[in-house]
């Protein structure tokens, strides 16, 4: 995906082939062939946005090639502003795939058994162990060992740990019921995992910090798709071009040639799983985020809840048991009365609920169990059943087959951004993911300053931009579906919008600047 104006509508090699004019004097070669630095290919024009107005006439007519003015000035901002906020979240990321690892690494005493037994204990005495070793909080729930030399999971709800969503998860060796360690979780993330979750999505800086992964998710899908478009639109008119150069790197390539044919192949082969990256990440972003909820919302997207309520379910009058206040309710922040978390998991065992599963008791006396499967695997197994806390009868159950289909991509999704969905496989796909892109920003940028001018008085640190007014290219009814097309997409992505326009603005004013100083009427934005 190019981030440069090599964007040849007429077919034409760009300036830069092995036997190429040096850039400075693009424009000079464009001048003496009668076409202007707006449709010559490569046209180098500067940031002042005259060259392409002064000239009139072809540069002033309406075609379809508009469109490849557009999008390369486009593509080309879009790639120098964002870029360093792509590559932060693509370096933050990268250490994000290897937490399954990391935790392992870090924390294998409280997450690994130091010897597999015969026989694991029951449920009870390891949560009685982990309640005698941490007797503060209450209970909130068990995870049984995923694994035959896993710990159980005792997670406990803390007040002063529940203001900042956090619990305090107790790790127990089923065999001998030794506690092996306690840790400060986030829904069952580990310290350093939720370390590395906040830097990848906010950069320890909150709220504030989320707009900058929000704006990166936001872009990406721009630059990815108008680079393609580029590069696809490019090779496909390009003198003497080959099916093999627009997937695989240009042989004998050299200067910015051989950058921009490394910054376009590598977006081609990952530009399938950059889209998937934004769009998953879009979906619990801040402000594009509440977009996609009011849309399942409408569309009651959104998986069924689970009824844990007693007297719901019918099973109150069957159960025997007097139901009043207090009868099931936690004793001294312990289990509640009536049937045991042995039972509990038994029943949702014959109910089909099979593999890794947690179990969270009642959150009140009126409150059923709930067992709910925890497989994010693919094939993914989250079926949930709600076990009335003293017949032991499943009073309600929500399957994965009962998820509306937007809801099973939402989860599905955001499995696969996190790197969870097809294991070890995930975890590699999303680091080759993140290196491509940095290596394409890389070799953007690099682009970028292989372009510059290097003669006489000419002389620059970085290329000019391509010409401003690229728009008045535009055939009327192109712009006519543009312009909605365009508040309508920045509606749906706010920072998009916002900062589109931020950009529009400067860029105008830009360029009233620099009319006031050359009074040239020609330079408009």
């Amino acid at each position: 995906m190019s981030t440069t104006s090599d964007a040849s509508p007429d077919g034409n090699p760009p300036v830069d082939s092995p036997d190429e004019t040096p850039t400075s004097a693009a424009s000079d070669k464009s001048a003496a062939t009668g076409k202007t630095a707006a449709t010559a290919p490569d046209a180098d024009a500067g940031d002042t946005g005259d060259t392409a107005t002064k000239n009139g006439g072809a540069a002033n007519r309406r075609s379809r090639s508009g469109w490849w003015l557009l999008l390369t000035r486009l593509h080309f901002y879009a790639g120098i502003l964002v870029a360093p906020f792509l590559l932060v979240a693509a370096l933050t990321g990268l250490a994000y795939t290897a937490v399954p690892q990391l935790d392992q690494f870090v924390y294998g005493e409280q997450l690994r058994v130091e010897k597999v037994g015969d026989t694991a204990k029951p449920l009870t005495e390891q949560i009685a162990a982990a309640r005698a070793a941490h007797p503060e909080g209450s209970i909130m729930s068990v995870v049984p060992p995923e694994a035959a030399d896993h710990t159980t999971k005792v997670v406990l709800s803390v007040p002063e740990l529940a203001e900042q969503d956090k619990q305090r998860t107790v790790y127990v060796d089923p065999y001998t019921g030794e506690v092996r360690g306690a840790l400060t979780t986030w829904f069952g993330s580990t310290p350093l995992a939720t370390w590395l979750d906040d830097l990848h999505r906010n950069l320890h800086l909150g709220e504030t910090g989320r707009l900058y992964s929000e704006l990166a998710a936001s872009w990406l899908w721009v630059l990815v798709l108008g680079g393609l478009l580029l590069w696809f639109g490019r090779r496909r008119t390009y003198a003497g071009a080959s099916k093999r150069n627009t997937v695989l790197p240009e042989r004998g390539a050299r200067g910015v040639r051989r950058s921009r044919s490394l910054h376009a192949i590598t977006g081609v082969w990952i530009s399938v799983g950059l889209l998937v990256l934004s769009a998953t990440g879009l979906t619990w972003s801040a402000h594009a985020g509440a977009r996609f909820t009011e849309l399942r919302t409408s569309l009651s997207a959104y998986a069924p809840e689970l009824d844990t309520s007693v007297s719901a379910s019918g099973a109150e009058g069957s159960s025997g048991h007097d139901h009043s206040a207090g009868d099931a309710a936690p004793a001294a922040g312990g289990l509640p009365e009536g049937i045991s978390v042995d039972r509990v998991l038994e029943q949702a065992r014959a109910a089909g609920l099979d593999g890794p599963v947690e179990i969270n008791t009642p959150a009140d006396d009126k409150s059923t169990w709930s067992v709910a499967q925890t497989d994010g695997l693919w094939p993914v197994h989250l079926d949930q059943a709600a076990v009335d806390p003293h017949s032991g009868e499943i009073t309600s159950r929500v399957d994965w087959a009962d998820h509306p289909i937007l809801a099973k991509l939402s989860t599905l999704g955001v499995r696969a951004h996190m790197g969870t969905l097809f294991g070890l496989a995930n975890q590699i796909v999303l680091a080759v993911i993140a290196l491509g892109l940095s290596v394409g920003i890389v070799f953007g940028y690099r682009m970028w300053w292989q372009r510059r001018p290097t003669r006489g008085d000419r002389r620059a640190l970085v290329g000019r931009a391509p010409a401003r007014g690229t728009w008045r290219h535009l055939p009327w009814p192109a712009l006519a579906v543009a312009v909605p097309l365009t508040i309508a997409v920045g509606w749906a992505f706010p920072l998009l919008g916002w900062s589109l326009l931020a950009f529009l603005v400067l860029d105008g004013l830009l360029a009233l600047r620099h009319r006031w100083r050359t009074g040239d009427p020609a330079a408009r934005a």
